[in-house]
């Protein structure tokens, strides 16, 4: 099978839109795909979510020699919005345990009813926070902090996702058929340094890493660089490190979708000079 046939037949599988999707003779040669293929926009906006996201997956991926899958994260604020291919995790996990999934080859969705740890989901904007969570006394009780008071002051500096979702799509970039809103890379400390390096590039300033200790994979990565609109690297937390085993020597970073091919033309630089 030719290289057109084998991205006809990829595209064929990974959409599963229709049973008409692409026809051979409307591939170009180059391998764009015409306009005219497609029977409405969002098939046609889908095939450009993929082609993209393998792009910058491909070279995350050549120039960090990445152990994990960068992994796509998604908001969708009303059921609707989920795209049909993306199925429902079929159970209860920690959202750090979701992102790990997805960074090993899994693509899923996950409500706030299917998300273990309350306080990560809160942070992400699936639901309210709850109260003791809010007032500091779930982390006093876990021994993170000497008094209610020092743990409150730390959650009320917690990012947080000021609106709420229906659900969350977790995938491995280059399976993603949607335009992430974050990329989260499982590093090492080389690796981080490299993204530091490219981050800084065109602009030049300094990169800010924002933790506590908790809440690192949902609150660190995710929420902070969706608020903000900035890179942020995190030291995991107990819980991370515990259940979706980040290891002792790894470390997690949140990038924006929003402006990742920047990002990409700005790595290629780095590692090339």
């Amino acid at each position: 099978m030719n290289s057109q046939s084998l991205y006809y037949s990829k595209i064929k599988y990974i959409l599963n839109i229709r049973s008409k999707l692409l026809k051979k003779d409307q591939i170009l040669a180059n391998g764009e795909i015409m306009s005219e293929t497609w029977d409405n926009k969002n098939e046609k906006s889908i095939v450009d979510n993929i082609r993209n996201n393998e792009y910058v997956a491909d070279k995350l991926k050549d120039y960090l020699s990445l152990k994990y899958y960068p992994v796509a994260i998604k908001f969708f604020i009303n059921k609707e919005d989920i795209l049909t291919n993306i199925k429902r995790i079929n159970k209860k996990l920690r959202h750090c345990e979701m992102v790990k999934k997805a960074s090993e080859g899994e693509t899923f969705y996950g409500t706030s009813d299917d998300q273990l740890c309350k306080g990560g989901s809160a942070s992400l904007g699936l639901e309210e926070v709850p109260k003791k969570i809010k007032t500091g006394e779930f982390y006093h009780n876990l021994k993170r902090f000497k008094s209610i008071g020092s743990a409150k002051r730390t959650l009320d500096e917690i990012p947080k996702i000021d609106f709420e979702s229906y659900a969350i799509a977790y995938a491995p970039l280059q399976k993603a058929e949607f335009q992430p809103d974050i990329i989260i890379l499982i590093t090492n400390p080389k690796q981080a340094m490299i993204i530091t390096q490219a981050v800084v590039y065109t602009l030049g300033g300094r990169v800010n890493a924002d933790f506590a200790g908790i809440q690192s994979v949902c609150a660190d990565i995710v929420a902070g660089p969706y608020t903000k609109k900035v890179p942020n690297i995190s030291l995991a937390c107990s819980g991370s490190r515990k259940f979706a085993k980040i290891e002792d020597e790894e470390l997690v970073i949140g990038l924006n979708g929003e402006n990742i091919n920047c990002l990409v033309t700005a790595l290629e630089s780095v590692v090339n000079s």
